[in-house]
């Protein structure tokens, strides 16, 4: 007879979304049992955000010593690869302990390290235990997806989950993917002494704006990285230290190791949805505003709900069902504000629409205004002056903005809350930024949005005389 444990609350997948909601939730008094099959963390902790993140730190400290300076030489840095990963793995220890089954554990969560599946609409079997809860949340993530290229099975390769135990650096990177991930991993690579090519069947971030998409990849050419944009990977061959790789017109290119980055798949295999009338797709559970599926007593947050896959994505979902599964309250998601950022450099950052579909939903409706970086003191002072911001406007309100450039990625946050509190562009201008910072290109645009109807106006001009005549 299996035991049988009853509980408010049962998250199933301990990554960003689930570990937000299990802690929120028992800390304000529910009954929480977590289950995790894998590491705690998942993929954020242990092969996402933040080993990219660390690495990428290391390949910025490789190309400031290369570049060097006006006043001071650059020099070809010392690269020590191993360490550079030695520094990786130190990053994740250091954050492991706030994800920790002993953490989650001392708040009061119970947590079983086992595999999930529903058994019914109210219950779920993991590790010999039955657990009956009051509602469930389905946080399991999403894993990399290997698209099914002739040859793939035969011949080694990296995704997201590997590349970081790699510790000997590769001679000539080969990266299938121009997405964020393959671009970020294509100048990291680089930078710490890689010869890298990086293949896209489509068009190198393809998803974001094409003014700042291409800035983005000048810059990686730039740095030396060979890119192959609309050409798709036919077939794979070769062996560990020797990889060949043809594309769809013929050409074949040889490198040393490859890195497949082409996307990601939710992970819902194994669950048993169907016998706890949970309906899903190949992306994810169905789910409603409320981030509710077909089983009212079951949700899904972050990757598994079917949208975007960021790791803040899960975390702003996990709030939104701790207030409705724990506090009784109303919520709902609405991602049109919702912020992205690749972290390449320059950085490129997106909350709510792109001019395109700016464009699409709101037609002559919409007002364009651009900053460009380089008219900003700090960027002048500091040497990096490659970039723009780009806010589209509707009714003196912004609806989106794209930023590429330095510190993107940090920027992008203020627009985020705009959007989102539906401020005026009144708001951002008036706003008091110090001097000299990268945040002027904000108000920058935010002037621009005016300029025309203060200095262009005939009208406007006209009310000055008066005033200027007869007010003393």
């Amino acid at each position: 007879m299996m035991d049988i444990i009853e509980t408010d609350l049962c998250v199933i997948g301990a990554g960003s979304g689930g570990l937000s909601v299990a802690a929120g939730a028992v800390q304000m008094g529910a009954r929480v049992i977590l289950i995790e099959a894998g590491e705690m963390g998942g993929d954020c902790l242990n092969a996402g955000c933040v080993p990219s993140k660390a690495l990428i730190a290391a390949a910025k400290a490789a190309e400031a010593q290369r570049r060097g300076f006006r006043g001071v030489a650059g020099t070809e840095p010392e690269v020590d690869f191993a360490a550079a990963k030695d520094h990786v793995r130190a990053v994740i220890d250091q954050i492991a302990p706030v994800d920790s089954q002993e953490r989650f554990e001392g708040l009061g969560c119970t947590v079983i390290r086992a595999f999930a599946r529903f058994i019914g609409p109210r219950e779920v079997e993991a590790g010999g235990t039955r657990i009956r809860a009051r509602r469930f949340v389905v946080a399991t993530g999403s894993r990399p997806m290997v698209p099914p290229i002739q040859g793939v099975e035969t011949v080694p390769y990296f995704t997201n989950e590997t590349i970081f135990d790699l510790r000997e650096r590769p001679r000539h990177l080969i990266v299938i993917g121009g997405g964020p991930i393959g671009v970020e991993m294509a100048q990291a690579h680089r930078r710490l002494g890689c010869e890298v090519t990086a293949i896209e069947g489509a068009q190198v971030l393809g998803r974001e704006d094409p003014d700042l998409a291409a800035v983005v990849t000048y810059a990686l050419k730039a740095e030396g990285i060979a890119l192959v944009e609309g050409q798709p990977v036919v077939r794979i061959a070769g062996a560990a230290g020797a990889v060949e790789v043809t594309l769809g017109d013929g050409r074949q290119i040889s490198g040393s190791h490859l890195l497949i980055a082409v996307g990601r798949k939710v992970a819902l295999e194994g669950l048993n949805l169907d016998s706890a009338g949970v309906a899903h797709t190949a992306k994810g559970v169905t789910v409603d505003a409320r981030l509710r599926s077909t089983n009212r007593r079951v949700y899904a947050v972050g990757d598994a709900a079917g949208g975007l896959q960021f790791t803040h994505v899960a975390g702003w979902h996990a709030g939104i069902v701790v207030r409705q599964a724990v506090l009784g309250l109303p919520a709902k998601a609405d991602p049109r504000a919702l912020p992205r950022a690749t972290y390449t450099d320059p950085e490129l950052a997106q909350a709510g629409l792109t001019e395109a579909e700016a464009r699409k939903t709101y037609g002559g409706a919409l007002e364009v205004v651009r900053a460009e970086f380089a008219h900003n003191d700090r960027a002048q002072a500091e040497g990096k002056t490659k970039g723009l911001i780009k806010v589209m406007v509707v009714k003196g309100r912004p609806v989106g903005a794209s930023i590429v450039g330095p510190q993107a990625g940090e920027l992008i946050g203020l627009w985020a809350l705009a959007i989102s509190a539906r401020l005026r562009m009144s708001a951002i201008a008036g706003m008091v930024a110090p001097y000299p910072t990268l945040g002027e290109v904000s108000k920058r645009a935010a002037g621009a949005y005016f300029s025309p109807r203060l200095f262009e106006s005939p009208a406007l001009k006209r009310f000055v005389r008066i005033v200027q005549r007869w007010v003393p």
